[in-house]
């Protein structure tokens, strides 16, 4: 087991902001933690790090108590770039890691060559953009070559060639057998590399796997669509109306009944196309509210 998470609860005061989160990660994968500002997901991930207390609930992390120090020498948790000293070089960031952890100069130079930073390893820190910044984080949270790593908002403020830049690493990584854990609000990078997504909602996981049926749909034209949406909510069917379509979600293995119900009423299929719901589309339907509106 990769990662356990188990029935963990946390409030701040009165409030609320995790209440009984539990999933676990039993393979290689890339996960995405998406939710709206507020909605708990850097609490769960400092949790998971034991850089913050549960209320209740347990965490394993390579089958040890996320407690245990030893866990560090097989994950990583990239923050922002807060943790980063101005004053200090990017080499300093990382010898200071390579010391703690007994990583050689090698490795470390090695490293950073692999994610891109050699050209200004040795400038301090207050001179760097911040996507140099995020691309030096990055390679901190690597050098331990982590069986898990967390990411929490990897992305943020990123321009494109950066974004992209890192998507790349990222999938490298996975590739390699590292398993990644990240939040981010850009959605539709998240649709590029993660294979399960949990969504937070006011501090529970509501959803979780990208392909499962309820994020597939089917979009039909017909030749009467008004009466179609009138006949199907009638039977109960979910059908939403969009632009001159029906867009119906339920399994494929359904979709017999919905023919069976249009003949009856002498409406005509007329085209019929399945669509996978992107991470955007997803997060409106739970969340009622558009990602970049975060």
């Amino acid at each position: 087991m990769i990662l356990s998470v188990k029935d963990v609860h946390k409030s701040y005061g009165k409030e609320k902001v995790l209440k009984g989160i539990s999933f676990e990660i039993e393979k290689p994968q890339i996960i995405a933690l998406v939710g709206p500002n507020g909605s708990g997901k850097s609490t769960l991930l400092n949790i998971i790090t034991n850089l913050l207390t549960a209320d209740s609930g347990n965490v394993t992390v390579l089958g040890k108590s996320n407690r245990n120090p030893d866990i560090f020498k097989d994950i990583s948790f990239m923050q922002d770039n807060s943790v980063l000293y101005e004053y200090l070089t990017g080499y300093d960031h990382l010898q200071f890691i390579g010391d703690v952890q007994g990583i050689s100069r090698k490795q470390i130079t090695d490293t950073a060559d692999w994610i891109g930073i050699s050209s200004y390893l040795n400038k301090k820190v207050g001179n760097y953009s911040l996507g140099m910044k995020q691309h030096l984080l990055l390679t901190m949270a690597v050098l331990n070559a982590p069986k898990l790593l967390i990411l929490d908002e990897p992305l943020n403020g990123l321009d494109p060639t950066s974004a992209i830049r890192v998507r790349e690493l990222l999938v490298e990584l996975h590739k390699s057998g590292t398993t990644i854990l990240l939040s981010s609000h850009n959605l539709a990078e998240i649709d590029r590399v993660t294979s399960t997504i949990l969504f937070l909602k006011n501090g529970e996981l509501i959803k979780e796997n990208i392909l499962q049926h309820e994020n597939i749909c089917y979009e039909l034209v017909v030749n009467d669509i008004v009466k179609a949406q009138s006949v199907l909510e009638e039977e109960t069917i979910p059908v939403e109306l969009m632009g001159s379509k029906l867009r119906i979600y339920m399994e494929g293995s359904s979709l017999g009944g919905v023919f069976r119900i249009l003949e009856k009423h002498e409406i005509k299929l007329l085209d019929l196309e399945k669509i996978v719901l992107g991470t955007e589309e997803r997060y409106q339907k739970i969340f009622g509210e558009k990602g970049d509106k975060q």
